[in-house]
């Protein structure tokens, strides 16, 4: 799974982005998705960013905002203890929820990815 994962793409940024992203999505939280990504794979994937020249600022960056993306999945805890909250259900409020804390990150991150990529060697 480490090799699948670290060969996501070409370069550190994009492997890293995915990473985050489907442990994020698997344990429904971003700070577990970070604490999994660091410690499994976090010296693999400075020894890559070393060779490729890309700053450990911008890892952190991408790792973070990756993690955020895909956490706040319908199983994610927040989610549903927000929507209990407000005493709405899923179908009537995930796309309103989707469309802020899902699709707004993920552009974020591909603009992240694709200036850092470009600008973000030391």
């Amino acid at each position: 799974m480490r090799d699948l994962l670290v060969s996501a793409g070409r370069g550190v940024l994009v492997p890293l982005a995915v990473t985050t992203n489907v442990l994020s999505a698997l344990t429904g939280t971003a700070a577990g998705s970070l604490t999994i990504t660091f410690q499994a794979l976090g010296p693999t994937f400075l020894r890559v960013a070393a060779a490729q020249h890309i700053d450990h600022a911008l890892l952190h960056r991408v790792a973070t905002i990756g993690a955020g993306t895909l956490d706040s999945l319908p199983h994610n805890g927040g989610i549903v203890v927000l929507l209990a909250v407000c005493g709405a259900t899923h179908r009537e409020s995930y796309w309103n929820i989707a469309a802020v804390v899902i699709i707004g990150p993920a552009l974020a991150l591909a603009a992240v990815i694709a200036l850092g990529g470009a600008f973000g060697s030391f």
